[in-house]
């Protein structure tokens, strides 16, 4: 028996090389989402609005199961993906109020 490694199919290179691209694009959209949602946290916090907006959050969730329905997306996925995201943006609102508190 050889060691000789098996030869990867061309299909899968193919593949992978597509998967690895949208995975640097994902990750330059979110970084550029965060830097949009940081300036949201600045706004609110120098007027005094809470870091959670549930109203917003809520047409968000509304609004990304549909766009995960026509890109035939599982909604659930596509909502508990926001969910996190929308965490996050949350906590780093939350930082940003705190820090503008404690400069006032």
């Amino acid at each position: 028996m050889s060691d000789l490694p098996t030869p990867i199919p061309a299909d899968l290179v193919r593949l992978r090389g597509s998967i690895d691209n949208i995975d640097a694009a994902l990750i330059y959209l979110l970084a550029e989402r965060f830097k949009a949602t940081q300036q949201v946290g600045v706004l609110k916090a120098t007027r005094g609005m809470p870091p959670s907006d549930p109203g917003r959050e809520e047409q968000q969730v509304a609004r990304l199961r549909q766009l995960a329905h026509e890109a035939d997306l599982d909604p659930v996925f596509a909502e508990k993906f926001l969910a996190f995201i929308v965490e996050e943006v949350i906590r780093h609102h939350e930082e940003i109020a705190q820090g503008h508190a404690s400069r006032s």
